[in-house]
């Protein structure tokens, strides 16, 4: 899996499978910090069992869920997900690196892999609160207003190359 080289200060790369753990920490971290306090108790419980669950796990290890990693020294730094071939599944950036870039490289890289090595179009997902400005930012546009199921809100996106 080859993407375009698109420059960063921080190694961006496909995670490996002993990686996994480590990147589910730092997007629990995350979300608990930035978003959990959006949504109930529910959604939280939903959200935690999706991260520390065995069937991202078993898809990742398939290669059925593509996970790429942002790292800074060897430390995950943030993170990037697609499953069911183009909708972005999780996109996390540890606090201290924040408005730094890393989310936007590890998007556009993903981006860039669908498009040459996937062949595909465009780039779904159901964006949180937190991150619908970002995903504006980003070029995706809304398709369907904000809606809630198991305690998550979520607005869905989509980005067409």
């Amino acid at each position: 899996m080859n993407t375009k080289t698109i420059w960063s200060p921080y190694e961006i790369r496909w995670a490996r499978p002993e990686e996994w753990r480590p990147v589910m920490r730092m997007i629990w971290r995350t979300f608990m910090k930035f978003e959990g306090k959006e949504y109930s108790e529910e959604g939280i419980r939903n959200f935690f069992y999706f991260v520390t669950g065995n069937e991202l796990y078993t898809l990742f290890l398939r290669g059925e869920y593509l996970l790429m990693v942002a790292l800074d020294e060897g430390n995950i730094i943030g993170a990037g997900s697609v499953r069911n071939r183009n909708h972005l599944s999780l996109l996390f950036v540890d606090e201290n690196y924040h408005r730094m870039g890393v989310g936007c490289t590890i998007l556009e890289k993903l981006c860039e892999y669908l498009k040459t090595e996937v062949g595909e179009r465009y780039m779904s997902v159901q964006a949180a609160p937190y991150a619908v400005n970002f995903y504006r930012k980003q070029g995706f546009r809304t398709v369907r207003p904000e809606m809630e199921y198991g305690g998550i809100r979520v607005t869905l996106m989509e980005k067409i190359f």
